[in-house]
């Protein structure tokens, strides 16, 4: 396997690695707080470049994460460029589980966008810094959107003044594992649904699920909603999609959702409470986390419904201070990661 470190200020070590098929970069944001924990994204770049990108913002977003989740993890991420052509799947994930292996224990990986637990139980023949097999906690889809649909309740709490999500209006973007577990679960608090997703057949099995109305993937900004849910891909909130949201509140279960730190203050700016995407969604890596350590279920469990407490704080000091709460969610992680670090 050929390995080359990268050298990326603010970050403890970025490696690209190169076996065949396999082209994989690993970014370690930061150990201050524990091994470095982070899943396995699969996904087809235009580049290298562009692949780093997001390996180093989902990273430093895992260091955040795991801070506001109170867990002893540092934060990484691991970035697979998927080939035009997969011809052996199972060949790329050993190759992950020896790349992760040679790391000597300072990052820990798991499933995440493209990847599976099936996938994870590959990793596992070659390391064991992996979580989230088939024979552990499984596909984390199901917490993390009890994670959001927690933080949605504490943030209609604190903008609509009731946490029951009964009769209120969700513009879901996104039906894939985390967005169809928490339609489900709003389905099921008698919560209104819209969907949209970039796979049509996708959008229509969710909404026949639980009676939801399907919009293209474009006209889901335009909804008008109490809530607006991204649970697809980052990036997604940004100069020209913020000011078309008709909603009070935007919590979902996707990573990096503002394109840059100036979209939060322009959601502010509207009046719209923003939960912090790395706050909502961390029920996933809480449970992963449970089970690397030898925690049992009800310590996951009633730690993920912890992130509702936790979204009221975020949203009571920002307030508090007239910041964004991205910013406040912030100044909370980075003062744990600071006390750590010593």
């Amino acid at each position: 396997m050929d390995v080359r470190e990268v050298r990326v200020e603010g970050w403890e070590r970025v490696l690209v690695a190169r076996e065949g098929e396999y082209h994989c970069i690993v970014a370690i944001h930061s150990t201050a707080l524990g091994t470095a924990l982070g899943g396995t994204r699969l996904w087809r770049y235009d580049s290298e470049s562009a692949a780093l990108g997001d390996a180093l913002r989902l990273s430093r977003g895992m260091t955040y994460k795991n801070a506001m989740a109170g867990l002893d993890a540092g934060g990484g991420k691991s970035v697979l460029l998927m080939p035009e052509r997969l011809a052996d799947r199972e060949a790329l994930f050993l190759a992950h589980g020896r790349c992760v292996e040679a790391l000597g224990g300072v990052y820990t990986t798991a499933e995440d966008v493209g990847t599976s637990p099936a996938d994870m139980d590959v990793v596992a023949r070659e390391t064991r810094h992996v979580a989230g097999t088939s024979h552990g906690t499984g596909d984390p889809s199901p917490r993390t959107a009890r994670g959001v649909f927690r933080a949605m309740q504490a943030a209609a709490l604190h903008r609509l003044g009731e946490a029951e999500l009964r009769g209120v209006r969700v513009a879901l973007q996104g039906c894939g594992n985390v967005g169809a577990a928490l339609a489900r679960q709003l389905a099921g608090a008698g919560a209104r649904l819209v969907v949209s997703d970039v796979d049509p057949d996708r959008a229509r099995r969710v909404a026949a699920e639980v009676d939801a109305r399907v919009v293209a993937p474009d006209d889901i900004y335009d909804v008008e909603a109490d809530v607006f849910a991204p649970c697809a891909l980052g990036g997604i909130l940004d100069a020209e999609t913020t000011p078309r949201l008709r909603c009070a509140i935007v919590v979902g279960g996707a990573n990096n959702q503002l394109r840059e730190p100036a979209d939060g203050a322009r959601l502010l700016e509207r009046g719209i409470v923003y939960v912090p995407d790395y706050v909502a969604n961390a029920g996933g890596v809480i449970t992963g986390f449970g089970e690397l350590s030898g925690r049992p279920p009800e310590w996951g469990t009633a730690r993920v419904d912890g992130i509702y407490d936790t979204v009221l704080e975020v949203l009571r000091r920002a307030d508090g201070a007239g910041i964004p709460p991205h910013a406040a969610a912030d100044l909370i992680a980075e003062a744990r990661i600071t006390a750590a670090a010593g």
